[in-house]
């Protein structure tokens, strides 16, 4: 059996005005992904986005492509027992 690895997944923290999560709706932004390699886990992540994934027209912008491929659009960072506190997932409903 491989060796699996944790990677936590987010949009980078200074992305062009024109990025892919603008207009924000109907986007993914942030995966844990089990995945051998980081390249891996960006294509898991990648197939499963939202409309940031596609390239869409939404009036007069023009958003999507790859972001979760880009290193320059977004992070994977592989998760450890070490590090500091943080939440990693909250799956939540409100009606």
């Amino acid at each position: 059996m491989t060796k699996m690895k944790l990677w936590l997944l987010r949009p980078a923290k200074k992305l062009p005005e024109d990025n892919a999560w603008e207009p924000w709706y109907d986007k993914a932004f942030g995966f844990v992904v089990r995945a051998e390699t980081e390249e891996r886990a960006r294509q898991i992540a990648n197939k499963n986005g939202g409309q940031e994934t596609g390239d869409i027209m939404y009036d007069i912008y023009r958003v999507g492509g790859n972001p979760w491929l880009d290193p320059k659009q977004s992070t994977c960072v592989e998760l450890t027992v070490s590090g500091k506190e943080m939440m990693i997932i909250r799956d939540f409903m409100s009606a």
